[in-house]
């Protein structure tokens, strides 16, 4: 095959491996018929090889089809979890060989992406609901990533670990067993009493390296409800936490709605 059509074909397939990463939001979609036609195709032997051999930087994702489930919102994807992982894509610096702890991991996505695409040494995925940290669980050894205690896992992949982590009760104590670099969040500013919860974990993880520079920590969230957006603000600016806002990123690989509004804040514990 020449250069040009090496080329091509690489371009058709990651064009493919994100079209199919984003109809994850077409809930009725025939993937199980959609799969079997191509497989008997005839003319249609690079979508075949696609679906017999996943691409080193997907992501396979198992998720709720409700968007309240089992009690939590933990269990689907939300808008500022996509537009995080874009952003991470767009400045992995911010992630490789960095111990990253994500607050509220939620379904995954964004620490899945961050696993794959930014190689960090070590990534812990945290959440406070059972039935969300069994599902980070299984999406983890879904993508192919081990958990910490796996004896047979991948040297080359990052050290991953989910942990039960509640914001209101948590210690320093227990904070510094992590020992972050990097602290994200996404989607985690839908109410007052979370915003106050999610600022006191961060007052608290900013005393947790003791002789050490506080972490980097990035909230990402959809501006849904301004008020929401001033009181996560000035709670910040309560706890004498600086903010700045990221500037907006140019990867476009997720289907969120374009007219969402999104941000990410670079905190300064």
């Amino acid at each position: 095959m020449a250069p040009e059509e090496d080329a091509g074909t690489e371009l058709l397939l990651q064009s493919f491996e994100r079209r199919f990463l984003a109809a994850r939001a077409l809930r009725s979609f025939p993937w199980q018929s959609l799969e079997a036609k191509l497989r008997d195709s005839s003319d249609s032997e690079l979508l075949r090889d696609i679906l017999q051999k996943p691409s080193e930087g997907s992501v396979t994702l198992s998720e709720s089809t409700a968007i309240i489930s089992h009690g939590t919102t933990g269990l689907v994807t939300w808008d500022a979890a996509l537009y995080l992982a874009e952003w991470a894509i767009e400045n992995p610096a911010a992630f490789t060989d960095r111990t990253v702890l994500e607050l509220g991991s939620g379904a995954g996505l964004t620490g899945l992406a961050i696993c794959k695409m930014c190689r960090p040494r070590a990534y812990i995925f945290s959440d406070c609901h059972s039935r969300v940290l069994e599902q980070l669980r299984g999406n983890v050894l879904l993508n192919g990533l081990s958990l910490e205690a796996d004896i047979t896992a991948n040297l080359d992949s990052p050290r991953v670990t989910v942990a039960q982590l509640d914001w209101d009760v948590t210690t320093v104590h227990q904070l510094s067993a992590f020992q972050p670099d990097v602290v994200i969040a996404a989607d985690v500013l839908y109410c007052p009493e979370a915003i106050v919860s999610l600022v006191g974990v961060l007052r608290r993880l900013a005393a947790c390296r003791e002789h050490q520079r506080a972490p980097e920590v990035y909230v990402a969230f959809t501006v849904r409800n301004p008020e929401t957006c001033q009181l996560f603000t000035t709670e910040l600016g309560r706890a004498g936490i600086r903010w700045e806002a990221e500037p907006r990123h140019d990867q476009k690989l997720f289907p969120y709605e374009e007219h969402l509004e999104m941000a990410i804040l670079n905190l300064t514990l």
